[in-house]
């Protein structure tokens, strides 16, 4: 490499750590593991590259990778999501490289994630599966010196289970992602709040009252369409799934097809993990004002290209992260979402027009961080916790990992469950000698 880090500003590190220890507070189980890490130094000659978003809860992961042993280096997963502050502090005060700035273009974007595959890693560690893509596409002679890899999140397992299914994986990868303490709490309870807190810092609208259309029902959808009806709005959910569909159903939401839905809704918001969720049909119909948020890992869930041809060049920032796309011919049908109906410059009712203004937030990216801080710290620390103890296993002499996708063995998860029970003061029954010896038997019936 011929840098040793690239941040936005160094002189941002004192209020980055000053932000990392806060979220460190809120990260009991974490903290526990860094402890033990720094004493018995699992990680000792390990060289991790992590592919992560850089926020408060990942300098955490990254200095409890550190304490175990581990040489780290780290880059944004993310183009938007990256706080400028954090990455100063981590080279700064941690010593950790750090390759991320917050808006980074495309090209940035791979130059950082190609600086961290120079330090030719033991271990990857990946949040979208980019990292691992990189390294098998660009430098795939790299990858026989890698021991295993963890990923983050449920875009980046369904692209290595893809990479496995195809024959082009060329190292273990452990699905954090797919964790219990994972999947149920950082998805549906962090997701959903976060990705509220996105939308409303960036439009500042009541959510009360509401028609908010979720695109996806799996652990992220239900977060989010069951933090939305919390705040009063009315909630529409779409799905391709037929089981999934049903729970909704059940769980008490309205479902309907995207074209239906998309002549009703006020607020947007897809996380499904697939592309071309919202199309230019559905923007065709949309009501004057709609508000559209992606909380997937990509940008394509929303089709900005055929928004951007439909609005015809008619486009401009209205807010910090919101941008306006401005549809002639195309009168709005349904109710505002709130941003819309201001005045045009003649001084009459823009709204008035043959026109319909739809909003994007983040550029179409991950709102909960282009717009927010992404998860509190407090589910950030389930999630981490099962990455640290999933590199320590992977390195471990036991593990014997063939080359494919792997879940989080068992024992992990229960200890990440235990350990943050105890941190909470929460004391649980233990199953008796009789129950124990009840629960392995056949033979005793009515």
């Amino acid at each position: 490499m011929t840098e040793e880090y690239d941040v936005k500003d160094l002189s941002l590190a004192g209020l980055g750590k000053q932000r990392i220890e806060w979220a460190d507070a809120n990260m009991p189980v974490l903290a526990s593991i860094r402890q033990r890490f720094a004493a018995v130094r699992p990680l000792e000659g390990a060289r991790v590259a992590a592919c992560l978003h850089i926020t408060t809860e990942t300098a955490n992961l990254l200095r409890t990778l550190s304490a175990g042993g581990a040489e780290v280096v780290a880059c944004a997963s993310n183009p938007l999501s990256t706080q400028d502050d954090v990455a100063a502090s981590l080279v700064q005060d941690f010593g950790i490289p750090v390759y991320a700035v917050r808006g980074e273009d495309e090209a940035l974007y791979y130059k950082h994630i190609d600086a961290c595959i120079d330090t030719r890693p033991t271990l990857t560690m990946d949040d979208g599966c980019d990292l691992v893509s990189r390294l098998h596409r660009e430098r795939p002679e790299l990858a026989a010196g890698v021991t295993a890899g963890t990923e983050e999140t449920t875009t980046g397992v369904i692209r290595l289970r893809a990479m496995e299914s195809a024959g082009a994986l060329r190292y273990p990868i452990i699905a954090v992602n797919d964790a219990y303490t994972k999947h149920l709490f950082d998805n549906r309870y962090g997701t959903g709040q976060s990705t509220l807190d996105g939308i409303i810092r960036a439009t500042n609208v009541l959510l009360a009252g509401k028609k908010i259309v979720v695109a996806g029902y799996g652990n992220c959808g239900r977060g989010v369409a069951s933090r939305s009806r919390g705040m009063g709005a009315q909630v529409i959910v779409c799905e391709v799934d037929p089981l999934r569909s049903l729970e909704a159903v059940m769980d008490g939401f309205r479902v309907e097809t995207m074209e239906q839905a998309a002549r009703e809704g006020d607020i947007f918001i897809t996380v499904t993990g697939d592309r071309d969720v919202l199309r230019e049909e559905h923007f065709a119909v949309m009501a004057d004002g709609a508000i559209l948020a992606n909380s997937g890992h990509f940008d394509i869930e929303i089709d900005l290209k055929a928004l951007a041809k439909m609005a015809g060049g008619n486009r401009r920032e209205v807010r910090p992260g919101v941008e306006e796309f401005q549809l002639e011919g195309f009168s709005g049908t349904g109710a505002s979402a709130g941003l819309a109906g201001h005045s045009d410059a003649s001084g009459g009712m823009a709204g008035a027009r043959d026109t319909k203004r739809i909003y994007v937030i983040a550029e179409g990216r991950l709102v909960n961080l282009g717009a927010a801080e992404g998860h509190p710290a407090a589910v950030m620390d389930m999630s981490f916790a099962n990455q640290a103890l999933c590199s320590e296993w992977a390195l471990s002499s036991d593990a014997h990992l063939e080359c494919k996708v792997h879940p989080v063995p068992t024992h992990i998860d229960e200890q990440v469950a235990r350990l943050k029970l105890e941190s909470l003061g929460v004391e649980i029954d233990i199953l008796t000698s009789a129950q124990i010896e009840y629960l392995r038997s056949w033979n005793i019936g009515t």
